[in-house]
């Protein structure tokens, strides 16, 4: 019987039902590899096993012949796979766990494998989107908040633009079609703050209703 952590959701990836006049506008998640690759450094960690790897066979290749030579540098083989393993292991379960969504008034992120939180972030506490786009398409959007919304870096690990820590940046991190994602927020965004403003005013202002 399978078990699904995130079925007390009314809606995949969010915590609520959207208030009349809301609407998702896309929703994704990270891919295990890339954020392997970029958030957790899978590469470099595969580079540092096989620069070991090569010098100890080349130590041992000064003393012993170099078939034995070879089998000495397996330790450090099997010691690496294992390493790159486990950082996709985490980079999987993370990317499972994470459901990134664009909505006409808001970003929302439900993020955290063991602690899951969701992120709501209206789009008039950003102030820029930056994207990073690799050449597969693949790509990170991350997000200035203005005004003294703060969010701990440590808590929305690897969802935010990496080493910005004093002033964290949200980010949808390693995600496929950046560029479109980017559009469509761009658009709902630019959309969304441009919308006037309506709010009542006393009488004695001299208008019943002032529009910004």
């Amino acid at each position: 019987m399978s078990h699904d952590d995130f079925n007390f959701e009314p809606i995949r990836g969010l915590p609520e039902k959207l208030p009349e006049g809301e609407h998702i506008l896309w929703q994704g998640a990270p891919d295990p590899r890339h954020l392997a690759r970029e958030a957790l450094a899978l590469r470099w960690v595969a580079a540092y096993f096989a620069l070991l790897t090569l010098w100890r066979v080349g130590a041992s290749a000064a003393e012993v012949p170099f078939s034995v030579a070879l089998l000495h540098g397996v330790p450090f083989v099997l010691s690496g796979l294992l390493a790159c393993g486990i950082l996709y292991g985490i980079a999987y379960v993370q990317a499972k766990s994470t459901v990134y969504t664009l909505t006409n008034k808001r970003v929302a992120m439900r993020i955290g494998a063991a602690l899951t939180m969701t992120l709501n972030l209206p789009y008039t506490w950003i102030g820029t989107a930056k994207l990073d786009l690799k050449p597969s398409g693949h790509g990170t959007l991350a997000f200035e908040l203005i005004g003294e919304t703060r969010i701990s870096y440590l808590m929305s690990w690897p969802h935010v633009r990496p080493w910005r820590m004093a002033r964290t940046q949200p980010a949808l991190r390693c995600i496929p079609d950046a560029a479109n994602v980017a559009r469509i927020f761009a658009e709902a965004a630019e959309t969304r703050i441009s919308e006037p403003k309506v709010e009542r005013v006393s009488q004695s202002d001299g208008n019943a209703v002032a529009a910004e």
